[in-house]
């Protein structure tokens, strides 16, 4: 549970924007979609090879 103290005269907008930020860290949202499917271990497998690869391309040939 997220607990947000809004400071005496402080705009209500600015704790909102603090608790967004807050909530976003927490990373639910990000979790809630990333457990919408399953998904095979050597289906995570290969986007993981992918990704390192597409990294090493990208930045691996400064010498």
């Amino acid at each position: 549970m997220l607990i947000i103290l809004v400071k005496e005269g402080e705009n209500i907008e600015r704790a909102l924007k603090r608790y967004k930020k807050k909530y976003d860290k927490t990373g639910t949202v990000r979790q809630l979609r990333k457990r919408q499917a399953f998904i095979k271990g050597s289906v995570l497998r290969r986007e993981e090879i992918r990704k390192a690869e597409y990294v090493t391309k990208k930045y691996g040939n400064e010498e």
